[in-house]
């Protein structure tokens, strides 16, 4: 039995947000002995004592885990060192320009590079342009002095991850799995099965990476195309919500997309940039692509001027006008801040001059901003001149925003 064959018994996360810690639990939970790595100090502080700040990672499942051993939280890099796998989960952001920034994918490279076991496996979940596997993280390896394939296994298996979704988690969801070799693929798939009912494997690191930009691009740009129908049917005095309903009924040829203020979260309105880089390198302009984004980057500005104009059919301004924001996560029952529009939809509301307030039941505070979640009172719904329905959390109470609210935009229907 050579090192491929070896079942894996310890694992290592490297980063612990919305990707690595539901991924470490995963592992722990199938007997499988988790390592989380990460360099915030107050993170780790947190797991240890049990404590999740992921909501699709309970606190008390968590905290058995710790308790029992079969996970640890660590600041200490040299504990990677006893794992025979190590997966890196880290944030794969946009630069100033809009271009792909791979800081803490090189550095957690390094890392794992630093403190690696001989024939371990080495695992790329991180979001980004197809070649970064091959064309990055394999040089490095090489510069080791390691064989991918003997010494060392590599490969590029993308997340799935949808926060707050309780049909399709880790294990219910298929994995895809592309390695740098036949060896590297097999490896990784043996992991995966572990943990997820359907792994599927790919011929290439590219084909997974690229599997991952195709389905936050289809994403995107049919969000785009709805939320552009939106701000058409806004002009035409037509209820995009009722139209896209009646379009529902046909049993074949169409999948509902939901207009918004904007798109959030981490992968969606970054990914598709991801690829509309790479394209230049092929000297082609991803024009539908990037117009895609331009659309879904406008729509806060869109969300302002319909409050704006909702505001002046009441003959009130957008200045010093008392305005509360239902929703500042990005999508429905989680707290999930990351790119949300309702941050952007505050950012030019005050730059208007308006009183901005929000309630959200799963964002206590946003302390870059000095505000704290209101209570969503009869009171605080009567005191203000415009209610902004952001992000249709169902614990909100909308029946009492209709009842006592004097003006309501809804931008979440």
């Amino acid at each position: 039995m050579d090192s491929n064959d070896t079942p894996i018994t310890t694992v290592g996360i490297i980063g612990l947000g919305y990707v690595g810690l539901p991924l470490a639990t995963a592992f722990a939970s199938a007997g499988i002995h988790a390592i989380g790595y990460d360099l915030v100090p107050e993170k780790v502080a947190a797991l240890k004592a049990g404590d999740s700040y992921i909501e699709d990672v309970p606190s008390a499942e968590l905290a058995g885990l710790v308790e029992s051993g079969a996970f640890e939280a660590t600041t200490d890099p040299a504990r990677l060192a006893a794992c025979e796998a190590q997966l890196i989960c880290v944030p794969t952001p946009l630069g100033e320009h809009r271009e792909p920034d791979l800081d803490y994918v090189l550095a957690a490279t390094e890392t794992a590079l630093a403190h690696l076991a001989p024939g371990a496996l080495v695992v790329l979940e991180s979001t980004t342009w197809p070649g970064t596997t091959r064309e990055v993280l394999a040089p490095m390896f090489e510069a080791a002095g390691l064989k991918i394939g003997e010494d060392a296994y590599l490969a590029f298996s993308p997340e799935r991850v949808d926060p707050g979704n309780t049909r399709w988690g880790i294990k219910e969801t298929p994995k895809v799995v592309g390695g740098l070799t036949p060896a590297c693929s097999r490896r990784a798939e043996a992991l995966y099965a572990r943990i997820c009912d359907t792994v599927h494997p790919v011929s290439t690191p590219e084909s997974a990476e690229m599997s991952k930009i195709i389905e936050n691009t289809y994403r995107a740009v049919n969000i785009a195309l709805v939320n552009e129908l939106a701000m058409l049917a806004d002009r035409m005095n037509v209820d995009i919500w009722e139209a896209i309903e009646a379009s529902s009924t046909k049993p074949f040829g169409f999948m509902p997309f939901w207009p918004g203020p904007g798109l959030g979260g981490h992968c969606i309105p970054i990914d598709p940039f991801y690829l509309a880089w790479r394209a230049r390198a092929f000297d082609m302009d991803s024009e539908f692509v990037e117009l895609a984004g331009r659309v879904n980057v406008n729509m806060p500005y869109y969300a302002t001027s319909r409050i704006t104009r909702s505001l002046n059919s009441r003959g009130k301004a957008v200045k010093d006008a008392r305005v509360v924001l239902l929703g500042m996560a990005y999508k429905a029952d989680v707290g999930d801040l990351r790119e949300s529009p309702s941050l952007k939809l505050l950012e030019l509301l005050r730059a208007e001059g308006a009183d901005v307030t929000y309630h959200d039941p799963h964002v206590a505070t946003l302390s870059d901003e000095g505000l704290s979640s209101v209570g969503l009172t009869a009171d605080t719904l009567t005191a203000a001149d415009c209610v902004v329905i952001a992000t249709a959390h169902a614990a909100m109470d909308l029946a009492l925003v209709v009842e006592h609210a004097d003006l309501v935009v809804d931008l979440r229907n």
